[in-house]
């Protein structure tokens, strides 16, 4: 029997990745922007319903204000503050250089989005729906009607900020937010002023009355615009007022203090304080704004030449485009494709008894994550069950999975629940959410001070006879019913004796770090992850070189860890076939001669956000195949808790490794990553289309009916 390769010890694999050579790197940064480019490219592929087009230009918006607050903000602290102890960029790029790429990029981007969006309007109204492009194009009868609702329904949520010479500006805003700001002249006097949109209280898409079949739409900020009248009339004199949209992000980053008379949370809630108030790093503005107020923005928000200043069109928090309702025909957006059902589940009536038959895998959004939050619920009353433990990184809101876990506190069961409170961005829900659990008589625990705990595990003990027995999950993505509708990603039940035994250590690692732990089975961040994946790429390495067909296929959503590069490279350049399925950045330059001749590396944007992760190693013709929660980042191999698992059952395997294929195999929805990111279409090399997430639901149904009909013969 092979001796496993992840077995190598630990200075030989810090070997193997210190002697690989040095390879050209595309910084993670314009990688991130390219990746976002086959986010608008879905927007402009006409194949694309209208609907969901005008949709994914608000998930481009979305993604540019997350990369400007962590990424473009990282940057910019660099160039500040050179002095700052910082780790060094395994990108080796000139942070200055760095900066003015991202922002010509940007640039560059922004047109496109602002062409794009003229053109999906326009092409929306071919099915009646106007998105009028400013209140002068309405009519007589829909001007009455606006202001009528603007007092009626808007008003009462606006309060202008007027601005004077003596004021902090930027403590006042909000980077979640966007804004008008408006100009009233007076007599040769001017004064400026900021209308916060309320977009939290009011709907972005003003449906307004029309007797025609067209069904037309006004921005919320334009209907502001209409009325600014009826905002400054009673308590301003001017001869002239305009308003114009700009939006202004802030740095990200989370500072935590070492005072350890602090409690986790209440540096957490400091921190989130500090956030509200700290530096700007982006201002995206109307490009028809006129100087004078640009100037005074500039000033009062202390914009310095290493801030990103973008003129753009005139919408701001295009974001909320996501939710763009949809008030034409059904064939204007995504036909919903039915449930997958899962026969190893459904032939059951208890969960657990079914997974102790046999392994169980589930692909979310192909099957229902409700046979997640069924087991919870019936672990929850069961009284074989005795504890239940789990890990939470994001949950929906109203979430059946804490209301499980809620109810199984109530019945006397020993409930535990490590919250991450540094998941970005959800700091303040996962506060608000421990206090819930904590009130409930969950125990909660805040997992390790200096590692994120990003791993996707769930226990269950459960008394049988004499036995005490675990259960598991362990997944690629969180615990989020809503997630699991749009997110592709794996869950792996099973009551293997050995791999529940290592999920109850990583807990236990998590609560008791300085202990020592070993793990046979599992690849744990940050304990085994990189020399565990460097030894199984030497072991393909070596078989190559041996002459012996060898592979490694991987899907992540970003490779940006150099030294894992960088043995990738090396597996190229011994023979080894690799191929990988990467959503996101990728930093590894494809296709250069004599040193990445072997990667082929492809990207997929569609309806479902691609999100599992998957290791397959060749191994000799007995495939060793990995799901886990860990990207290819150093972040997740060195300083987060991340858990991947090999799968053993043959028939999951076999899954895994034709979903694989199917997604290598997409001609309609993949782009290449080559060394220009410019993310050219695969081509087809046959006649037959093959769109995978379409193909992946036809083959998981396929094989849940087959499974369903044998065990019925």
């Amino acid at each position: 029997m092979l001796q496993d390769p992840r077995a190598m010890d630990k200075n030989t694999a810090e070997s193997v990745i210190d002697n690989a050579a040095d390879i050209p790197i595309v910084p993670r940064e314009l990688s991130w922007l390219a990746f976002n480019e086959r986010v608008m490219q879905e927007a402009s592929d006409p194949s694309t319903p209208i609907i969901e087009r005008m949709r994914f230009l608000g998930i481009f918006s979305n993604n540019m204000d997350e990369f400007f607050r962590v990424r473009v903000a990282e940057v910019r602290r660099h160039i500040l503050l050179p002095q700052m102890v910082h780790e060094p960029s395994e990108d080796q790029v000139d942070d200055e250089t760095l900066m003015h790429d991202i922002q010509d990029k940007v640039v560059k981007l922004n047109k496109q989005f602002d062409k794009l969006y003229k053109q999906v309007s326009k092409e929306l109204q071919e099915s009646n729906i106007y998105i009028l492009p400013s209140h002068h194009d309405m009519s007589d009868d829909q001007s009455l009607w606006l202001k009528h609702y603007f007092r009626t329904s808007i008003r009462p949520f606006i309060c202008p900020i007027i601005v004077h010479k003596d004021m902090d500006l930027g403590s006042r805003l909000s980077d979640d937010d966007f804004y008008l700001a408006a100009e009233l002249e007076y007599e040769g006097n001017t004064e400026h002023a900021l209308i916060e949109v309320p977009t939290k209280e009011i709907s972005r898409f003003i449906l307004l009355p029309n007797n025609s079949r067209q069904q037309q739409f006004i921005l919320l900020d334009d209907a502001i615009k209409h009325c600014l009248n009826d905002i400054f009339g009673s308590v301003f004199e001017y001869d002239k007022i305009q308003a114009f949209s700009f939006k202004m992000t802030r740095d990200a980053e989370l500072n935590l203090t070492d005072d350890i008379e602090q409690s986790v949370l209440d540096k957490m809630s400091k921190g989130l304080r500090r956030r509200l108030q700290a530096e700007p790093v982006r201002l995206v503005y109307d490009q028809d704004m006129p100087e004078s107020i640009l100037k005074m923005l500039t000033k009062r928000l202390k914009f310095s030449s290493h801030d990103s200043m973008i003129p753009s069109g005139p919408y701001r928090n295009f974001r909320d485009f996501i939710g763009f309702p949809n008030v034409g025909g059904v064939s204007l957006e995504h036909r919903k494709l039915p449930a997958v059902p899962s026969h190893a589940f459904d032939s059951n009536d208890n969960a657990l008894d079914a997974i102790a038959k046999e392994d169980i895998l589930l692909y979310y959004p192909y099957h229902s994550f409700g046979y997640f939050t069924e087991l919870l619920r019936q672990a929850a009353f069961d009284p074989r069950v005795s504890k239940i433990t789990i890990n939470i990184y994001r949950v929906a809101k109203d979430s059946r999975v804490l209301h499980a876990l809620c109810d199984a506190a109530r019945n006397g069961k020993k409930v535990t629940v490590v919250v991450e409170l540094q998941a970005r961005f959800d700091e303040f829900n996962n506060i608000e959410l421990s206090k819930q659990l904590e009130a409930a008589g969950i125990h909660v625990d805040f997992g390790i001070p200096t590692l994120k705990v990003h791993s996707k595990l769930c226990l269950i003990e459960r008394r049988e006879g004499n036995e005490l027995k675990l259960y598991a999950h362990i997944g690629t993505g969180n615990f989020h019913e809503g997630n699991a509708k749009i997110y592709t990603d794996f869950s792996y039940f099973t009551a293997h004796p050995e791999i529940t035994a290592e999920v109850a250590q990583v807990f236990e690692f998590i609560k008791y770090s300085y202990k020592p732990f070993t793990f046979k089975h599992l690849i744990v961040s940050p304990l085994n992850s990189r020399n565990s994946i460097a030894a199984l790429i030497e072991e393909e390495i070596r078989q190559a070189e041996a002459g012996n067909p060898a592979y490694i296929h991987i899907k992540v959503n970003n490779l940006c860890d150099n030294h894992i590069a960088k043995l990738l490279c090396r597996a190229s350049q011994s023979g080894v076939e690799v191929k990988m399925l990467i959503r996101g950045m990728c930093s590894l330059q494809t296709n250069t001669k004599g040193v990445s001749d072997n990667i082929h590396v492809t990207s997929i944007v569609d309806r479902f956000l691609e999100h599992a992760r998957v290791f397959v190693f060749g191994n000799q013709g007995d495939p060793r195949v990995f799901i886990t929660s860990a990207d290819l980042m150093k972040r997740n191999l060195d300083h987060r808790v991340e858990v991947g698992v090999p799968i053993y059952d043959k028939h999951l395997k076999r899954q895994i490794l034709d979903i694989f294929k199917l997604q290598m195999s997409d001609n309609t929805k993949a782009r290449i990553i080559d060394k220009k990111q410019s993310n050219p279409y695969v081509q087809p090399t046959t006649s037959k289309k093959v769109r995978s997430q379409i193909a992946i639901h036809q083959y998981l149904s396929k094989i849940e009916k087959e499974q369903s009909e044998t065990d019925y013969d």
